[in-house]
């Protein structure tokens, strides 16, 4: 399974963008996709659609759904995720009268092989590696759907094994959800950009905000004298210059989540070869001998690297093209999520043919 090259290079334009930069950004996509950007705008004023996100964990699922309904229509789309709805439900249990009003919707609209005390249990009793019922997943979309107003969905973490690939093609009628255009977004993340994310990543303690310390910098850099080592400021006033620290396992990178890895890939690789949805392929990546034909400089992922000034007692940073080596083993650029999204809306209307 090949996924091809994206162009967003507009020949002949010489402007260069800040793409941390909100207002810049902004310029960029209409510069770049004003025209399929308008386009969707004014479907989505009447109509919906529902998009089923399939890429390895920590694939950016979740933030290139967030950055298409910030540049679209942020009003009319909505990032669903199956795994914070369930979260949910867990606090839920611990709430007796909740956990009563629980029970009574699963009694009407819970349609399974396992009884109403099975589930419950279950669901008391899980870790984040037990996979839960599908027919009990059905039943909670269709509980939280019931809340919501109309608007089209990036639905992420469904279908999450080989067997829920056959119940995400007719997903929309199982929970009663519109008869709506539907499509998977399949998304291709060389290994070693997860497990690079995963291994610098740095979370401050008091808000939580996540960063990275070689790929996605704060405005402050630190560095510990002691330690020999430098640290991300968190940016957050409330957090009054909070050092910001690993996580627990962070270290590891991507081993201990490997063997999800492989079933990820089977799931890609399976919803690729289905008849009767359309497919929308993100690729983060592009070959480096051939990126000068297909993006701009600056939608390059920068890798960033440190030297202490004792003389100015001050961190200089110097930025480069990251390079690293896609699943093939070919040397390649890693792109910032804003090209991957100029494809998803690109792809978008061509897919809903509008």
């Amino acid at each position: 399974m090949k996924f091809p090259i994206f162009k967003t290079k507009i020949e002949g334009l010489e402007r260069k963008f800040n793409l941390t930069d909100p207002k810049e950004q902004k310029e960029y996509f209409e510069l770049k996709t004003g025209k399929e950007i308008k386009k969707l705008r004014e479907y989505l004023k009447e109509n919906t659609f529902v998009a089923y996100l399939l890429g390895k964990k920590n694939s950016g699922k979740g933030t290139y759904s967030k950055m298409f309904a910030e540049i679209v229509y942020p009003e009319r789309i909505e990032h669903f995720s199956i795994g914070d709805i369930v979260r949910t439900v867990d606090l839920e249990l611990r709430d007796e009268k909740r956990k009563k009003e629980l029970i009574n919707f699963l009694e009407k609209n819970y349609r399974g092989r396992f009884s109403i005390e099975e589930i419950i249990s279950a669901l008391e009793k899980r870790n984040t590696k037990t996979l839960l019922p599908t027919e009990l997943i059905l039943a909670i979309v269709k509980r939280e759907m019931a809340k919501r107003e109309k608007k089209a969905l990036f639905i992420d973490g469904f279908p999450r094994d080989l067997d829920q690939i056959g119940f995400s093609l007719f997903f929309r009628d199982l929970i009663g959800h519109r008869d709506d255009p539907d499509v998977f977004v399949l998304i291709d993340v060389p290994e070693s950009v997860i497990d690079q994310r995963i291994k610098w990543r740095k979370v401050c303690p008091v808000c939580q905000t996540s960063r990275n310390l070689r790929l996605l910098l704060t405005s402050k850099v630190g560095y510990d004298k002691e330690r020999k080592e430098f640290y991300l400021i968190c940016d957050n006033p409330n957090c009054r210059g909070a050092k910001m620290v690993s996580k627990e396992g962070d270290e590891l990178g991507i081993e201990p989540i490997r063997e999800r890895f492989k079933m990820d890939e089977k799931l890609i690789e399976q919803s690729f070869s289905l008849y009767g949805i359309p497919k929308i392929l993100l690729r983060n990546s592009i070959p480096v001998k051939e990126s000068k034909n297909f993006v701009d400089d600056y939608e390059i992922t920068p890798e960033y690297n440190f030297e202490w000034d004792e003389k100015g007692k001050k961190v200089k940073i110097k930025e480069k093209p990251w390079i690293i080596l896609d699943d093939a083993g070919v040397p390649s650029f890693s792109l910032l999520a804003q090209p991957v999204v100029i494809s998803l809306i690109k792809q978008l209307v061509e897919v809903l043919n509008i």
